[in-house]
């Protein structure tokens, strides 16, 4: 699975879940300051990872994720292990 497969599959679910319009979905977004994107959110989208990607995802890696690129390399390199 690549990197587009994961960014469009990542991008659907935020425009669906938090209404987010395609342009703001760049790479170097912000999770928190240009996404709006709140803690608690973080666990809807680590379950959406989960059911997705088949992924299991810890608090701990996703509070490492500052900007969107972030998480959709976090995907990538989790598929890759």
């Amino acid at each position: 699975m690549g990197k587009d497969y994961i960014v469009e599959k990542v991008n659907e679910f935020l425009i669906e879940e938090f209404e987010l319009e395609k342009e703001q979905l760049m790479p170097d977004a912000l999770m928190k300051d240009d996404l709006d994107i709140e803690s608690l959110d973080f666990v809807d989208i680590a379950v959406v990872i989960e059911k997705e990607f088949g992924l299991k995802v810890t608090s701990e890696q996703m509070v490492k994720i500052k900007k969107l690129d972030d998480l959709y390399n976090f995907i990538l390199e989790q598929q890759k292990n």
